[in-house]
């Protein structure tokens, strides 16, 4: 196999818990030389991330669950199949509408390592006990900076 050759079996990797969720790392920023990184992540029902940017694009699939993604001044409904490319720069979130299981691709990479910092390792692949406190999102808006991400306090309901 070539040296730059990556593979990744389930339970394999880097996973970290974030947001009441399971974000788990298919391929890093390191093993893919800054090209890209790809995450698996389960999130349940109303735990998606603030608005944010960030530099690069990002593309979503969604495997299971539904979600609801807003990208810039538009929302769109998802279920599984449902495929999303978010150009660099672009003001986007989403709530998940139900317990939701997505494969994302951010290119470059790096972003792997926001989520290394904001997160904590997972003890074990399958998602956290569930929190009682309110996510620290000032914490993550400036851990967010460190990595180039511009994130936004979650909107009023």
């Amino acid at each position: 196999m070539p040296e730059n050759a990556h593979v990744r079996h389930s339970g394999d990797g880097e996973a970290f818990w974030m947001l009441n969720g399971l974000y788990e790392v298919k391929a890093s920023s390191d093993e893919t030389n800054g090209a890209m990184t790809v995450m698996e992540m389960t999130i349940p029902e109303g735990m998606g991330p603030p608005p944010h940017t960030h530099p690069g694009t990002e593309s979503v699939y969604v495997i299971e669950g539904t979600l609801r993604y807003h990208i810039a001044d538009e929302t769109v409904e998802g279920g599984p199949g449902s495929f999303l490319h978010i150009p660099e720069g672009t003001l986007e979130r989403f709530e998940p509408t139900s317990t939701v299981r997505l494969l994302i691709t951010y290119t470059p990479g790096g972003i792997d390592k926001f989520f290394a910092e904001a997160g904590e390792p997972a003890h074990r692949r399958e998602m956290p006990p569930q929190s009682d406190t309110p996510p620290d999102i000032d914490r993550l808006i400036e851990i967010a900076k460190r990595y180039g991400i511009q994130m936004q306090p979650m909107p009023d309901a």
